[in-house]
């Protein structure tokens, strides 16, 4: 595995998982966050500045590990590059995407949702996953019957996931990290509330 996915993956056990609507956002969440333990995020790439976002909070928290998350296709994973992205996340993966990240340089949490597709990754020499979307896919149970005939390859699961759920994920012998978009909602961004979200992340990095 990538030195800095494996730093990414295994320096807290809950990555936020971040949709960041405004740029004035970006370096109080990021404050906010690292206060709380969490410095590790996935930035999805789903809004205007969601790249220039990414900047700032790489200023903010220098020692951040910055992740796009959203990346689909090759310009995606240009534009991630050109941001400064530390690694990025795709809620699936395709033969183009995974060239691109080769091509870039640019560490990859590669997105799957079934065992044949957790081969597939397998047989590219990745050792770990984003099983995405997790509660839909399956869930707490899912993971622990793919742990069995696949114990070696190590898994994320984001989507659906809350605080009261994620111990039961991080509890699977496969998984080694969850995603988390309860930490910094929508709807506590806007409020700015950020004493809400530092709290929610001291609790995560707990866990």
């Amino acid at each position: 595995m990538h030195p800095v996915l494996h730093e990414a993956l295994s320096r807290s056990p809950v990555m936020p998982v971040l949709v960041i609507p405004e740029i004035s956002m970006a370096a109080p969440l990021a404050e906010a966050l690292a206060s709380g333990g969490l410095t590790v995020f996935e930035i999805t790439l789903r809004t205007d500045c969601a790249l220039d976002a990414m900047v700032v909070m790489k200023e903010t928290v220098p020692d951040a590990l910055i992740g796009a998350g959203t990346v689909t296709n090759a310009d995606r994973m240009r534009e991630a590059k050109d941001a400064g992205a530390d690694f990025v996340v795709s809620p699936g993966t395709t033969d183009a995407l995974w060239a691109s990240s080769v091509e870039h340089q640019l560490p990859i949490l590669p997105g799957f949702s079934t065992a044949s597709e957790a081969m597939a990754l397998m047989d590219r020499g990745s050792r770990c996953g984003k099983f995405f979307p997790a509660e839909a896919s399956g869930g707490v149970n899912y993971l622990k019957s793919l742990a069995g005939p696949l114990p070696d390859f190590l898994v994320c699961p984001t989507g659906g996931i809350k605080a009261e759920t994620a111990s039961h994920y991080l509890a699977c012998p496969n998984v080694v990290c969850v995603g988390g978009s309860w930490i910094a909602p929508t709807d506590l961004l806007v409020a700015g509330d950020y004493a809400e979200i530092e709290a929610r992340a001291r609790h995560a990095a707990s866990l």
